[in-house]
């Protein structure tokens, strides 16, 4: 069966700006109506969820009398590009053997076959507008409905644009409209991952890094872009998390964050253009808005509750607590309203655009495009050798950098980690994978011990300032008060030590390590 590559943008969507949706330019300027269907599609699957595991979705889809059987898989490209395999079949359950030739055929064994079942349907109103502009061809389809899986469902109000004929940078840029006129937000879970999330009552859970699963040979080029395209999804994926109130969704986007502008730094030599200088201020900007929330959280649970338990009756302790919780919470509504804002929603949107249509795809410049051409496994194997050598070299001066210099080491550190995790793949082997491990356990460690000391500099930081601003509020400070921010204050200081001394141990076992690169 022929493979057809389906390029799509998939936006969600508020129906109580649906009205708005007929006053867009493009819409209004259309000719022909809309073609509407009512759709009832049933996805299928083992007791185990086998396809889901292996990044396959099999479908049967019944528009009329027609049944359409699909089967996809996720494309080398990226996560806007599936392969897909199409035909047409004559009932409700799947022909398998229509499966012959697609990326399900490894799977369709007698066992696995018998074990096939219907595991959730939606059931959507979709309605079709054609957007033609020249030579670029685009379907808009809006599709209102739900995912039911029988005992439970979840309403459905999605756009999605797919390209049939023309650039990309074209259905990005009706993307941006509709994201601006419709308040709609950049999704990167197709129905089928909303469906499974239903399943397992996962769907405003806290989601980590995923493994990226990069090919040696892959240019470093569309490395970085399934890099950046993971990164992104993890901070799309934490949006419920955080706006369920969830501490550890703040703290994992936060780490998509981090991990995609450590990717950036990675590969600096070929994003050399003015559209990414313009994104690292805005994710700067996104980062800022989710910090105090992390930080507020950690001092809160991890240094004031257990002192709060010990010292209950000491006044002092209970109004700081106060004080700092009520920050906290406020931090958190700040982190909760910069996700929700028209800025953000711009945001992922131009980064998505960037990643796949952006001015570095296609350098001018003769050295960046080689850089560019570059196979993964070598500029990998060259970043990270230059980046640990310069974390061996530097943490040989630990005991005399400051909390400043001694942050940067951190940071410096945790790009190491990073680019480890995003090139694990590139050097398998028994020997290899087990360098690896040794190595990010290694590491982990070391950054454990800088992320304290950066933690212990912060929290002194910040009791002393909210200490501080009660004293200039009430003029005379108040004994209590201040006893228990000496009280806290004292507490990290005494770590501070013991703290550094593991840091220095943890370091010199991590320079001992052999590289798994080489």
């Amino acid at each position: 069966m022929p493979v057809s590559k389906e390029i799509e943008v998939k936006l969600e969507v508020p129906p109580a700006s649906l009205p708005r949706l007929a006053k867009i330019p493009r819409l209004r300027a259309l000719k022909k109506p809309a073609k509407s269907a009512t759709e009832l599609s049933v996805y299928f699957d083992t007791h185990n969820r086998k396809l889901h595991k292996k990044g396959l979705m099999l479908r049967v889809r019944r528009v009329g009398d027609r049944y359409v059987q699909t089967i996809k898989s996720a494309g080398h490209s990226g996560l806007f590009e599936r392969d897909e395999w199409e035909s047409e079949i004559g009932g409700a359950m799947p022909d398998l053997r229509l499966a012959h030739g697609t990326a399900l055929e490894p799977l369709l064994s007698r066992k696995f076959c018998r074990q096939l079942k219907p595991i959730f349907e939606t059931r959507v109103r979709r309605k079709t507008y054609p957007l033609t502009d020249g030579n670029s061809h685009i379907a808009l389809t809006l599709d209102q409905g739900k995912i039911d899986i029988g005992d439970r469902s979840k309403p459905l109000c999605e756009i999605e644009l797919e390209l049939k004929r023309g650039h990309e940078a074209e259905l990005f840029e009706v993307a941006r409209e509709l994201t601006h006129a419709l308040a709609a937000q950049l999704a990167l879970k197709s129905k089928s991952e909303r469906g499974y999330e239903l399943l397992e009552g996962s769907e405003i859970a806290p989601v980590k890094a995923a493994p990226i699963d990069l090919s040696a040979g892959t240019s470093t080029r569309d490395a970085f872009k399934a890099i950046g395209l993971a990164c992104l999804k993890q901070v799309l994926d934490n949006e419920p998390a955080l706006l369920a109130r969830d501490p550890e969704g703040v703290h994992q986007m936060r780490v998509g964050l981090r991990r995609l502008r450590a990717a950036m730094s990675l590969f600096a030599d070929i994003l050399q253009d003015p559209q990414t200088a313009a994104l690292k201020q805005e994710l700067k900007w996104l980062t800022s808005e989710l910090g105090p929330a992390r930080e507020l959280e950690v001092l809160v649970t991890r240094v004031v509750a257990p002192v709060k338990r010990r010292h209950s009756r000491l006044q002092g302790i209970s109004s700081l607590s106060r004080d700092l919780t009520q920050q906290r919470a406020s931090a958190l509504a700040r982190a909760q309203d910069a996700a929700q804002s028209e800025r953000f929603r711009a945001l992922t949107l131009e980064i998505a655009r960037w990643l796949e249509a952006g001015q570095w795809r296609r350098p001018q410049d003769d050295l960046v495009r080689d850089r560019g051409d570059v196979a993964i496994e070598i500029s990998a194997a060259d970043q990270l050798t230059r980046r640990f050598k310069k974390i061996r070299k530097r943490g040989k001066m630990l005991t005399r950098l400051d909390a400043r210099r001694r942050h940067k080491l951190r940071i410096q550190a945790k790009k190491v980690r990073y680019a480890s995790e995003f090139f694990a793949g590139l050097f398998p082997g028994k020997k290899a994978s087990k360098r690896r491990e040794k190595f990010l356990s290694a590491l982990e460690d070391v950054q454990d011990c800088l992320g304290d000391l950066n933690d212990i500099a912060v929290h002194e930081d910040r009791i002393t300032a909210i200490a501080d601003e009660r004293r200039s509020r009430r003029r005379r400070g108040n004994p209590k008060r201040a006893f228990a921010a000496g009280l806290l204050t004292g507490r990290e200081d005494a770590r501070l030590d013991a703290v550094l001394e593991n840091a220095i141990h943890a370091h010199a076992a991590l320079a001992k390590i052999k590289p798994f690169w080489r």
